[in-house]
């Protein structure tokens, strides 16, 4: 009797444009600024991603434009979170509040926020994305990643 084996790697073969972003503006300021410089129109998901394991949760908008098959994804890479912490300084020990920091994608944990392109018809320009984004004074700076290089590739699929 013949055995049959799928590998896991054949399901998800999505091809997509992954640019970073270093900005220190609010999700929402640059999901609008992103929204007036690239004529889009980024929405926030009513639930934010979450990872259990990390205790952490980034925020999410898109935008779906069906009429040129093209999903655009803003996510942010840096949750921080406010935990308590024990502290000790000789006969007494107090709680005191610590700063987590974590991220989605923990190769970049300098870069604030990705906007994922998934384009179907591969149509989008991604140099001119690159360019409209440069000009936005906020933004510091952004570049172009490629996705299949990433150990953490896995968090991008949403």
């Amino acid at each position: 009797m013949a055995l049959h084996k799928l590998l896991v790697d054949d399901f998800y073969d999505d091809i997509y444009i992954l640019i970073a972003i270093h900005c220190r503006l609010e999700d929402y300021r640059l999901a609008y600024l992103l929204n007036q410089s690239l004529e889009l129109n980024l929405r926030r998901k009513p639930n934010d991603l979450d990872f259990e394991y990390l205790k952490s949760s980034y925020s999410i908008f898109e935008w779906d434009n069906t009429s040129q098959f093209v999903t655009w994804n803003l996510v942010s890479n840096v949750c921080k979170k406010e935990e308590e912490g024990l502290y000790s300084s000789g006969l007494f020990q107090t709680n005191e509040k610590v700063l987590k920091t974590f991220n989605l994608i923990p190769e970049y944990k300098k870069v604030d926020y990705f906007i994922k392109i998934s384009d179907e018809i591969q149509n989008v320009n991604e140099k001119l994305i690159l360019h409209k984004l440069q000009n936005i004074p906020q933004i510091v700076t952004s570049y172009s990643v490629n996705p299949t290089q990433m150990k953490s590739k896995d968090h991008l699929i949403f």
